[in-house]
């Protein structure tokens, strides 16, 4: 199976992501919020550093709830910015 290419604004948004993710972790140990999340220290450190700029659903939420955030913070906070969505038509 093929994946197709991320597009730059799903790069974005994952670097987005990732930086929320390293800010909310503040001074806690990656491998402690990691435990906590139920996924690996690699995967999370990946995931902040953008190099996996679209982690899956229940990652991200089980990271959201390690960290106490809720995903609609997430999602307010990750997503682009209104007048860089391009519009429909």
């Amino acid at each position: 199976m093929v994946r197709t290419p991320l597009t730059p604004e799903e790069r974005l948004r994952g670097e987005r992501l990732g930086r929320l993710l390293r800010e909310a972790r503040g001074s806690r140990s990656m491998v402690d919020i990691a435990r906590n999340a139920g996924i690996s220290a690699e995967t999370l450190r990946k995931i902040e550093t953008g190099r996996a700029p679209t982690p899956a659903f229940f990652t991200v939420a089980a990271l959201a709830g390690a960290l106490g955030l809720s995903m609609d913070e997430l999602l307010l906070r990750c997503a682009p910015e209104p007048d860089a969505v391009p519009l429909a038509g």
